[in-house]
């Protein structure tokens, strides 16, 4: 990526999980688009192309690894980062978000201090 990031989209099923991300990372500077559901996510996805999506995995109709994989088909002008965040810390769960290209991946609850850690390590990782 190699880029500072500036904007992040953030998609999460639970709208108490979903403001306090909105909350901290405005507070540290970046432009924040949220939504609720999956389907708007990828619509505001090839919109707006922000630089990071934060993308809950356990959703309904479409999950996060489903929305990586076809965020990843579309052949938008740019580059998107994700980091995916979830209960579930299995190896295989990992193992599966980033095979379906997800940059990341990070457990519930959400420690902000890790989640800003891990953005700017998402900064200096070369995605050509």
């Amino acid at each position: 990526m190699n880029k500072k990031i500036e904007s992040v989209l953030v998609v999460d099923d639970d709208p108490v999980q979903t403001r306090l991300l909105e909350s901290r990372l405005k507070e540290n500077g970046y432009k924040i688009t949220v939504t609720t559901e999956a389907a708007e996510g990828l619509q505001i996805a090839m919109d707006q192309k922000p630089d990071l999506i934060v993308l809950d995995v356990m959703m309904p109709i479409i999950n996060g690894y489903n929305f990586c994989k076809l965020l990843k088909t579309e052949k938008l002008d740019k580059r998107i980062a994700i980091i995916l965040l979830t209960s579930r810390d299995d190896k295989e769960d990992v193992e599966i978000g980033l095979e379906m290209g997800a940059d990341a991946y990070l457990t519930k609850p959400v420690n902000i201090e890790e989640l800003l850690k891990t953005i700017k390590v998402v900064e200096t990782m070369d995605k050509n």
